[in-house]
C-alpha cells in the first residue's frame, strides 16, 4: 500500500467520510496509556494522533513507521523530532527489538493486510512487547450494514494505493494468541469503528 499520491490530502479526505469520528477512536483512550515510556506506533500515517501523544507524555520516546516518505514529513511537520525516531520502512520489515516497548499503536492499520500478513504483523509487534505492554488499536469492523461501504472503501485505496487487502479481518484472536486482552472498548458509527486499548498481563 503506497500512500503517496494521496498523502496531502488524506486527511481532509477522511474528513468527508467520517468528520472527526476516525481522530476521536485514535485518541478515545490517550489518557489511559499517559504513563508509555516506550512506544512503537506502525502505519499511523500523517501524525495527527502522533502529535496528541507527544503533547500528552513528555516522556514517552517513539519509534513512528511508515511506508509512505509523505506521510512521515507530514507527521514530522506536525510532531517535531525531540523524541521521535521516524522510519520510512515496510512495518513486515522493519527490526524491531525484542520486549523493547511498552505501548504498542496500530490504528486503523490492521485492516491494511489479510489474515497472513495481519498475522505476521501481530507476531512481530507481539514479540516487540514488553510482558506488561498495552496496545492502542483502532479499527473498522464489521456489522450487518458494512458490507457496500467497506467494499467501497477497499476498492477506493485499492485504486488511489495498490491496496491488494479486499476484505477486513478479525484481528481479535491474532493479539489475543500473544497474552493480550481487552481492558476498554467503545464503537461509533452504529459499530463501524471501534477504540481498544488491550493489556498485556506479565509472562
Amino acid at each position: 500500500m503506497n500512500c503517496n499520491s494521496i498523502a496531502r490530502w488524506y486527511r481532509w479526505i477522511e474528513y468527508v467520510a467520517f468528520g472527526d469520528s476516525l481522530q476521536q477512536r485514535r485518541t478515545a483512550f490517550l489518557a489511559q496509556v499517559a504513563d508509555a515510556q516506550r512506544v512503537l506506533v506502525l502505519g499511523d500515517g500523517d501524525g495527527r494522533f502522533l502529535e496528541k501523544l507527544v503533547e500528552q507524555d513528555p516522556l514517552a520516546r517513539i519509534d513512528y513507521v511508515d511506508v509512505c516518505g509523505p506521510m512521515l514529513e507530514l507527521a514530522r511537520t506536525r510532531a517535531g523530532t525531540g523524541r521521535v525516531i521516524y522510519h520510512q520502512a515496510d512495518a513486515l520489515e522493519i527490526p524491531l527489538p525484542e520486549r523493547g516497548y511498552d505501548l504498542i499503536v496500530t490504528h486503523f492499520f490492521l485492516d491494511c493486510f489479510d489474515e497472513a500478513g495481519a498475522a505476521r504483523l501481530v507476531e512481530r509487534a507481539a514479540l516487540a512487547a514488553c510482558p506488561n505492554a498495552r496496545w492502542l488499536i483502532s479499527e473498522f469492523r464489521r456489522t450487518w450494514w458494512s458490507p457496500p461501504l467497506l467494499a467501497g472503501l477497499y476498492l477506493f485505496f485499492r485504486i488511489t494505493t495498490g491496496l491488494k487487502t479486499r476484505r477486513l479481518i478479525d484481528h481479535h484472536p491474532l493479539i489475543a494468541r500473544y497474552g493480550f486482552r481487552v481492558v476498554r472498548s467503545e464503537s461509533a458509527w452504529f459499530g463501524l469503528l471501534t477504540s481498544e486499548l488491550w493489556a498485556r498481563e506479565l509472562m
